[in-house]
């Protein structure tokens, strides 16, 4: 059976780390099996913390990937989150013990034939995207067994579906998709990359398998790129840091930084 190419090794999304602090909350994340390495970035979860008095906004940066997450409380109640061009913030309420299933790039419409292109910048109930996933899931969903016990769940039901899914990925799409986690921070994007196919083709493959244009994934992958890089960002004062992170300029790169992260790169990294 045909399998995708593993991004994992050049490609980690990262999401802001939630710090256990008295009144707050804490967030977790868990590796999944080998199998599923190439397809499933990470299960995690959310959870408040017991003294919480006050509702908590919880941002969620632009990172390339999709989601299913539900709230244990009501775990029927599965959504699915599409790609985003920018951080969506999440008002939560007092109690809250979210879980999910963070997606790499392309593998849930590979997976199960939904265009990502449809839950661009907005999340829907899993049952409206996907009724047979949906109903799958719920039957793993409705214990409070620990988030490991669980991620074996998850493991269980998903090599399952993988090992009777027949596979057809289009190699020009993640051959375009490791130029762009391999190639220089100011390679044009489409006219830049050889992949064999006309940047109209080209969008249409990324409009189906991660939700955006090319254009739009490339400044999600060098926004990551530069989250990860924290003593690049820290480092304001090196000669034209922002032009070897991909950026034209500085207020160029903080203005892209806030949008996708939700603060200046100065307030997300103090």
């Amino acid at each position: 059976m045909p399998r995708v190419p593993d991004i994992r090794p050049i490609f980690k999304p990262i999401q802001p780390t939630v710090k256990h602090t008295a009144g707050q909350a804490t967030y977790t994340e868990l590796l999944p099996a080998m199998p599923l390495a190439p397809y499933i970035y990470c299960y995690w979860q959310l959870t408040a913390d017991p003294t919480l008095q006050q509702p908590y906004d919880y941002q969620v940066v632009a990172d390339g990937c999709m989601d299913i997450f539900f709230d244990r409380s009501d775990p029927t109640a599965l959504y699915i989150m599409g790609f985003s061009s920018a951080c969506t913030t999440f008002r939560l309420t007092h109690a809250f013990d979210y879980v999910g299933i963070r997606f790499l790039p392309a593998a849930f419409p590979l997976l199960f034939k939904v265009s990502a292109g449809e839950l661009t910048n907005r999340f829907e109930a899993l049952d409206q995207v996907h009724p047979l996933l949906a109903k799958g899931l719920c039957q793993l969903t409705g214990h409070t067994a620990p988030l490991a016990t669980l991620t074996a769940s998850f493991d269980q039901y998903f090599g399952q579906l993988l090992a009777h899914t027949p596979l057809q990925p289009d190699y020009r799409l993640f051959n375009a998709i490791d130029l762009m986690l391999t190639a220089p921070a100011n390679l044009p994007i489409e006219q830049g990359l050889d992949t064999g196919i006309s940047p109209r083709q080209l969008r249409r493959l990324f409009d189906f398998y991660i939700g955006d244009t090319p254009k739009a994934f490339s400044k999600v992958v060098r926004f990551q790129k530069a989250l990860r890089d924290s003593s690049l960002i820290n480092s304001t004062t090196r000669h034209n840091f922002f032009y070897d992170a991909g950026y034209y300029d500085q207020a160029h790169f903080i203005k892209e930084f806030k949008r996708m992260y939700g603060r200046t790169p100065a307030l997300a990294l103090k």
